[in-house]
């Protein structure tokens, strides 16, 4: 597990420089603002397949 932790740091700390930022920075941009927005579109796009599957399983039932 401390392996799979470290590869991770060394994996921002990587990206960080590439990007011109502080592991800190992005960080935060990675799991306080972009994970969020993505759960949240996901969330969205579940529910509205959801819908999409119950409407269809009520026409098919219905013919």
């Amino acid at each position: 597990m401390k392996d799979a932790f470290t590869w991770c740091v060394k994996l921002l700390e990587y990206y960080a420089q590439l990007f011109n930022m502080t592991y800190e920075e992005l960080n935060i941009w990675i799991f306080c603002i972009i994970e969020p927005i993505v759960f949240l579109l996901m969330l969205f796009i579940i529910i509205k397949q959801f819908v999409k599957i119950k409407k269809l399983k009520k026409s098919n039932t219905s013919q």
